[in-house]
């Protein structure tokens, strides 16, 4: 049983807009298209489902599943290639969720609550903005509480 799942939350938006430079972030996720170039690059976080594993005699498992949405914009016309800006973004994120050397995983500062695991788990979705000026990422993140 988690006991806080809003500080989990809380605790991981803290840490990725914290990341990078971003102009804009929110947990409520907005189209690219309403996002103009001046208040880019812009990160969102999205819930997503949770799942539970139960084995007899020990505390549930709870895994906790978010995406984030990176959005980096450059001027029309412009010849630098969105991914420039999307690139350091992404990589910067991927920092902030690595592993730490002595205990194999990132552990995020919770009040009260043992969060184990957090890191980036599945396919980034990236589309590098190749035909026109917006570039977005959406990187799948996974919580494991217990």
């Amino acid at each position: 049983m988690i006991a806080n799942r809003e500080a989990i939350y809380s605790a991981l938006y803290d840490v990725v807009r914290a990341a990078a430079p971003f102009v804009t972030t929110s947990r409520r996720l907005k189209h690219w298209a309403d996002i103009p170039a001046e208040e880019q690059p812009a990160l969102f976080m999205v819930q997503k489902n949770e799942g539970v594993s139960q084995v007899k005699g020990l505390p549930s498992k709870n895994t906790l599943f978010v995406d984030l949405y990176v959005y980096a914009k450059t001027g029309e016309g412009e010849e630098t290639p969105p991914a420039t800006i999307l690139n350091p973004l992404v990589d910067a994120i991927d920092q902030t969720l690595s592993p730490s050397p002595a205990t194999g995983y990132f552990s995020l500062v919770v009040d009260g609550q043992d969060v184990s695991h957090c890191w980036i788990d599945g396919e980034i979705v990236n589309d590098e903005g190749v035909l026109g000026s917006q570039a977005v990422a959406i990187i799948p993140v996974k919580i494991m509480a217990v």
